[in-house]
């Protein structure tokens, strides 16, 4: 029993909880940008070079050795996309962060302690 109480301690961490989430909504979010690059940025940016190559789907895209390149290019799109969408919203936090800092912290522990010490004294 004492592997199985552990477990559940474990379990009941908020960093494993945190965890849990995250790759669940990563996993989601993962499903939102390929949607957004084989429904809307292929569809709308990349139809006229797919005509040209005579190819409907960009993972169609392949050389004459039957080297599947257009999968490849799908992938890379959809990094750029996610790598895009996670910088912007670090740079988000750490601007909402720095605003924290920002703020005034009122006087030290050491300053009121030196002022309570001078109340003290008279």
């Amino acid at each position: 029993m004492g592997m199985i109480s552990e477990f559940k301690d474990f379990i009941a961490k908020g960093n494993a909880m945190d965890l849990a989430v995250g790759v669940i909504i990563g996993a989601a979010f993962g499903a939102i940008v390929n949607s957004l690059v084989a429904d809307v940025i292929t569809p709308a940016l990349l139809n006229p070079a797919l005509k040209a190559a005579q190819v409907e789907n960009l993972a169609d895209l392949k050389t004459g050795g039957g080297i599947l390149y257009g999968k490849f290019l799908a992938a890379v799109i959809s990094f750029l996309v996610i790598a895009f969408v996670i910088f912007i919203m670090v740079k988000g936090i750490n601007s909402m962060k720095k605003k924290e800092e920002a703020a005034p912290a009122g006087p030290s522990q050491e300053e009121l302690l030196t002022q309570i010490r001078d109340l003290l004294k008279k």
